[in-house]
């Protein structure tokens, strides 16, 4: 973990938030190669649930709602709290299932245990007293139950069909750590899949499957996935059944993403606060019933940490490129190329005019369709290795031999095979590849 969050910095994947001031505990920035990133996750994401299923469509919802939206679902409730204890010594928090008997930090007593809601307060309006307070959302998902009438209205889905949204959600923390792993400042990708009660299982194992599939399409090692069904004891108070996907971190098994099967928990909840009628007619069968929900919900910062970890590669003694062998050891990072930040390197192999006006001229044309990154600093092989670290899957490089036979040499990431080849083919060559 070290070496990848010195990999992060370095690189300008991602920066720690307010740096400058010396920091705000755990919040992140996201630097230039990591936005592209983020970006290429959550696009990955969308494409799969949303583009590719015709019963999927999309929302982006508000990040603040009306209050009672929180007490409806629960979260301002006991069930949306941690049991926080404090050092009478040096007053640090911690949750109680985390100490033993004596402060870890300065070996002092604690005090009695209190609940601690992890939603996060803030006021709306000119005046701050308790008209104004609202909450900053903890969840996605609340949104997309709220406008569930007016999805079915205008888009004209019948059940069973899904609603996807990506957004920002945020959760006062009282232990947040491992890097991005658990932050306060988030960003989820979930979809809400309504259905009839009686297919509810069915679809429930179908998501589960679906969403697997989907890291290891874009190259999770296997071995380093797994599913864990919930026990019945231990589920959610809304859910009948529930499983994670669990990734194995450096510091063991965690959740990166949960499935689960609600049931008629939230629609219900806000029939009976709001009170509206949330129920649906099937039109055909003349049936009305307050649908199922089977959720999917991932983490973006999650998903980009275990893209970054299981890509994350140090090749001992290096690689030999064509014009000079690497004798350190080189950091490599095979992400998927829908993932990877920058998909295409052009690398002039001179700094003269002859050389590097084609170059750019190459350059110019290729990043009407690709990310692309123009690249003259250093030596041929250095331009190589710092592309390999930052996960470009392809290195294109003009020489003086372009110049005649109009070619350039295209270098593969993952296999090292470099192909000649034509100007004028380079789109059509790099569709084929990246598309």
């Amino acid at each position: 973990m070290d070496r990848i969050t010195s990999l992060c910095k370095r690189r300008g994947f991602i920066f720690p938030s307010s740096e400058i001031y010396g920091g705000f505990e755990s919040c992140y920035d996201y630097g230039p190669l990591g936005v592209e990133l983020k970006n290429n996750i959550k696009k990955a994401w969308w494409k799969t649930m949303v583009q590719e299923n015709e019963n999927i469509v999309g929302l982006d919802s508000a990040i603040l709602m009306n209050p009672k939206v929180w007490e409806a679902s629960g979260h301002l409730s006991a069930g949306f709290a941690d049991n926080l204890v404090e050092c009478k010594k040096c007053h640090k928090r911690f949750k109680e299932t985390e100490i033993k008997e004596k402060c870890p930090i300065c070996n002092g007593d604690f005090m009695p245990a209190r609940k601690f809601n992890l939603m996060m307060k803030t006021f709306v309006g000119a005046v701050e007293d308790e008209s104004s307070i609202t909450y900053l959302r903890a969840e996605t998902c609340q949104g997309i139950y709220l406008n569930f009438k007016n999805v079915i209205d205008t888009s004209r889905q019948k059940i069973p069909f899904g609603i996807a949204q990506i957004g920002k959600a945020f959760r006062n923390e009282i232990t947040p750590g491992n890097f991005i792993f658990r932050t306060r400042e988030f960003e989820q990708m979930e979809m809400q899949f309504l259905v009839h009660p009686k297919e509810a299982d069915k679809w429930f194992e179908h998501w589960r499957e679906q969403r697997l599939k989907w890291y290891l399409d874009l190259g999770i090692k296997k071995e380093n996935l797994r599913l864990k069904d919930h026990d019945k004891k231990n589920l959610a108070h809304y859910a009948k059944a529930g499983a994670d996907i669990e990734y194995h971190f450096p510091w063991g098994w965690q959740e990166i993403e949960g499935i689960h099967n609600r049931g008629d928990w939230d629609l219900s909840r806000h029939s009976q606060f709001s009170k509206q009628d949330l129920s649906y007619f099937n039109s055909e069968t003349k049936e009305k019933f307050i649908p199922y929900i089977i959720e999917t919900s991932a983490g973006v910062d999650r998903s980009l940490l275990i893209f970054l970890i299981d890509a994350y590669e140090e090749v001992k003694g290096g690689r030999t490129t064509t014009t000079e062998s690497i004798k350190e050891s080189e950091t490599m990072l095979k992400l998927h190329q829908d993932l990877a930040p920058i998909k295409i390197a052009v690398l002039p192999l001179s700094k003269k005019d002859e050389i590097t006006k084609p170059a750019k001229k190459i350059y110019d044309d290729l990043k009407k369709y690709f990310m692309a990154e123009y690249d003259e600093t250093g030596s041929i092989g250095k331009r190589y290795r710092r592309h390999d670290e930052i996960g470009t899957p392809y290195c294109l490089t003009v020489d003086f031999e372009s110049l005649e036979d109009k070619k350039v040499t295209v270098r593969d990431r993952d296999t090292m095979v470099q192909k000649r080849i034509e100007i004028s083919k380079l789109v059509e060559y790099f569709n084929a590849k990246l598309i």
